[in-house]
């Protein structure tokens, strides 16, 4: 009998035993093989906050939620009854006296009778100011005040002479003018007076210009045409 192997197959089994273990603890208790291993989150220290500080924000809460159900609510003020009625104690007779009285009273604002239904009174339309034109003043304006009118002149009376021509001389040029004034025939040249009165101002084949001393007047002459005859 070999007593020297034993030692050697009980140290095989227990290094089989040991690696038969550690798959089993890798396979089943720490999860899939080849998952990247998981990282433990690290903890965030918590800043030390102050009770006031915490309380304030509660309160602002709790009233601003106040204020959204009063909002939403119709506001009821709280009844709350002293004890039970006695039926005893009630009067049911109707005070007509009362109301009576209270129809009486004129109401103050308003024409309309709240206790009477009816349609309501239409105000009354005003009607619209009639407007006067204004007259003039007569009696301001003074007729005495006023400047009197100034003398109106007379339009100067038109020349009468007719023009029939001229004649120029071969010495000197100068132009001599024939004119008539009823059965007088007059000559003159320009710059010359006809009856002391009419200057012969411009002399033409067309016409000529007089002009009347007495009254600053200037006419132009047309010439006369002959008459066939």
């Amino acid at each position: 009998m070999k007593v020297g192997v034993e030692p050697k197959k009980i140290a095989l089994l227990g290094g089989l035993l040991l690696v038969a273990a550690f798959l089993l603890y890798r396979n089943v208790f720490s999860g899939n093989p080849g998952s990247e291993p998981r990282t433990k989150p690290s903890r965030v220290p918590y800043a030390i906050v102050p009770p006031e500080l915490i309380a304030q924000p509660a309160a602002v809460s709790k009233t601003a939620a106040s204020g959204r159900r009063g909002s939403t609510q119709e506001f009821r003020p709280p009844y709350k009854q002293k004890g039970p009625i006695d039926p005893s104690s009630i009067d049911p007779r109707l005070r007509l006296d009362l109301l009576v009285k209270v129809q009486s009273v004129e109401p103050q604002g308003g024409a309309r009778n709240v206790f009477q239904f009816g349609p309501s009174e239409i105000p009354a339309i005003k009607e619209p100011s009639k407007i006067i034109p204004k007259a003039p003043d007569i009696a301001t304006e003074n007729p005495q005040h006023m400047p009197p009118p100034g003398p109106v002149t007379p339009p100067p009376p038109p020349i009468t002479l007719k023009y029939y021509g001229y004649i120029a001389q071969r010495a000197d040029g100068r132009k001599r003018a024939f004119f008539l004034d009823g059965d007088d025939i007059l000559v003159a040249a320009e710059g010359e007076l006809l009856k002391r009165r009419y200057k012969v101002v411009r002399i033409g084949v067309n016409s000529a210009i007089v002009e009347d001393m007495q009254f600053n007047n200037t006419q132009t002459i047309p010439l006369q045409e002959e008459t066939a005859g």
